[in-house]
């Protein structure tokens, strides 16, 4: 199954306003996708390059897109390791453009099955539950918000925080009260805190039905992130911390967390992504699916992903409701916040070529 072209799109979608995390704000998603063309089948990948999580741009993936290209022309499909082999000698790093190729490999291994992706990764569909994140806003405000997601439905909302003490204490308890005690609240400091700003926080809050804390401190910080876990009861889970199939043995070898949160942009894509959950399944770590500002494209491969995956027990996976636009073709649908998957074999979502009309574009053959 001969890769015979690769097509590489700067994937602009704009959002129905900006969005902010302890780390900065983003305006728009600015993501790339990726079309590769094999004995008349086309699989398609799509990464998210959120700058201030992965260090990549869309113009850093852009450039390295078109080396990538260049090594795979020519190239089986089919081989799947050979072929991601093949990016990691080249360039170390650059994870979320990998990704993409990553996703429209294993779309094209699954077409080429004659199965939906998540038979050919091993699993069943089945309907999966997302939550709704709330993103840094006044207390008040997010309490709204907050409001919002318990009467459309939601079962868990996931709370942006890494600020100050007293603010994000503050944001907790006017969501919490607004709400009520039963919907659980999962927070998410992407590393905003330090160690004595984290146990202060968690400890106050610990009481409030909260079902993890995401990375409350530094990347880098696991000593911290083990301390933290020891002075609370809020169960911590590692997102920026955790990239690649090393760190998840780094991390299950320094009994650091309670979770992980995986990620297709920040480990390389499924292959990895296996890897992954395969090391905090062995520890006896749950995962959580997690995603960057993606469009229902990659969301869709994300949850063919976990429905292969039972020990992946928890969904992240809201970001298309960010977006103003949708140029999805297919894949997954949301029956309020249930995501069913296609049934189609591969990934089951392309791109509008009318909305791929106006985006910059590589094509190498």
């Amino acid at each position: 199954m001969k890769i015979t072209q690769i097509d590489v799109f700067k994937y602009n979608i704009p959002l129905k306003a900006p969005i902010a995390i302890s780390l900065g704000t983003i305006e728009n998603a600015r993501n790339l996708l990726v079309r590769i063309h094999a004995d008349g089948r086309v699989g398609w990948g799509e990464g998210s390059p959120f700058w201030m999580i992965v260090g990549e741009t869309q113009e850093t993936g852009f450039a390295a897109a078109r080396d990538f290209a260049k090594l795979l022309i020519g190239q089986n499909a089919l081989d799947l390791e050979g072929n991601l082999n093949r990016l990691d000698a080249y360039l170390p790093n650059n994870p979320t453009i990998k990704s993409a190729f990553d996703m429209a490999l294993y779309d094209l291994a699954a077409q080429a099955a004659g199965m939906p992706l998540y038979a050919f990764l091993g699993g069943d569909r089945f309907p999966l539950i997302t939550d709704e994140t709330i993103y840094l806003n006044s207390p008040e405000r997010m309490a709204e918000d907050a409001v919002r997601i318990k009467e459309k439905g939601g079962l868990a909302i996931k709370v942006k925080l890494g600020t100050n003490q007293r603010d994000d204490i503050r944001r907790v308890e006017v969501i919490r009260e607004a709400v009520g005690d039963g919907i659980p609240i999962r927070t998410d400091a992407n590393q905003g805190w330090n160690y004595v700003t984290a146990v202060n926080v968690l400890k106050t809050i610990q009481g409030w039905n909260i079902e993890y804390c995401e990375q409350p401190v530094k990347s880098w910080n696991i000593a911290d992130l083990k301390r933290i876990r020891t002075q609370t009861t809020v169960p911590i889970m590692a997102d920026e911390s955790l990239f690649s199939p090393r760190d998840a043995l780094r991390l299950v070898q320094e009994e650091a967390v309670d979770y992980f949160n995986i990620k297709l942009s920040k480990s390389g894509g499924l292959f990895n992504a296996q890897k992954i959950n395969a090391i905090a399944e062995a520890a006896g770590i749950p995962c959580m699916i997690g995603c960057m500002s993606e469009s229902r494209l990659a969301i869709t491969a994300k949850a063919h992903f976990a429905s292969a995956r039972r020990n992946v027990t928890f969904y992240d996976l809201d970001a298309p409701f960010e977006h103003a636009d949708d140029p999805v073709v297919g894949g997954v649908t949301y029956n309020g916040y249930e995501i069913e998957l296609p049934d189609e074999p591969g990934i089951g979502a392309t791109c509008d070529e009318t909305f791929l009309a106006g985006m910059e574009k590589l094509e190498i053959r």
